[in-house]
């Protein structure tokens, strides 16, 4: 697969962990202090997959919360779950 598809699939794979940790927090509007985690559980696989890496959840979640302080950053506003795929292609591929 190439860098473009995998990029791709990231997106994708980032804009489904959010509409299903929406469900998951419903009653909080969506509100989850401890994002990282959860995102970390449910993509875990996925990203491991896509990325052909082995991470853990815990550097997982460190990414995760670098991913979103690079892009607070430089570029604010940016669709995150577009910003996050090249983020994690640019460490991994």
């Amino acid at each position: 697969m190439s860098t473009p598809d995998i990029v791709d699939r990231l997106t994708e794979s980032f804009l489904l962990a959010s509409q299903a940790h929406h469900q998951a927090f419903v009653d909080a509007g969506g509100a989850d202090a401890e994002w990282p985690l959860w995102y970390a559980e449910f993509m875990h696989e996925d990203l491991n997959g896509l990325l052909e890496a082995n991470m853990t959840r815990s550097e997982l979640c460190y990414l995760l919360v670098s991913a979103d302080r690079e892009m607070r950053l430089l570029a604010p506003g940016s669709e995150w779950h577009a910003y996050y795929a090249r983020f994690f292609a640019d460490r991994y591929l």
